[in-house]
């Protein structure tokens, strides 16, 4: 099944309701910023299928996208003009940690928060 922009507004609305009733500690506007950057760039990007998975384990939340582009995300120049290139560089620095990882058909895009006070340091 190839997903697309419908699927992906779903995808946004059921991860909104899952922060609010799993993790009322994350930054959900940093992570719907993230989420909404993940699933434009692989309806935009990829031909085949993609799959959001949100998930919360003790002290951290966890995003991923799987999608069928064997194209890993590279930061670009961004261009004020409305030529893009912010989207990348704004998901680094709105999550904890980002992971990207090569899959048989395609890749995993993941990004990570951390609970405050399981952060070292803080």
């Amino acid at each position: 099944m190839e997903s697309d922009e419908a699927s992906a507004a779903r995808a946004r609305h059921a991860t909104a309701d899952f922060l609010t009733k799993v993790c009322p500690w994350v930054d959900a506007d940093a992570v719907m910023l993230v989420v909404s950057e993940l699933v434009s760039n692989a309806v935009k990007h990829t031909a085949g299928w993609w799959r959001l998975r949100v998930q919360a384990f003790q002290s951290r939340l966890v995003v991923e996208i799987d999608d069928t582009s064997e194209v890993l995300p590279a930061p670009r120049t961004p261009n004020l003009d409305g030529g893009g290139g912010m989207g990348w560089h704004m998901v680094q620095q709105l999550a904890t940690r980002v992971e990207v990882r090569r899959r048989a058909e395609g890749k995993t895009v993941c990004a990570i928060w951390m609970r405050a006070e399981a952060v070292p340091g803080q």
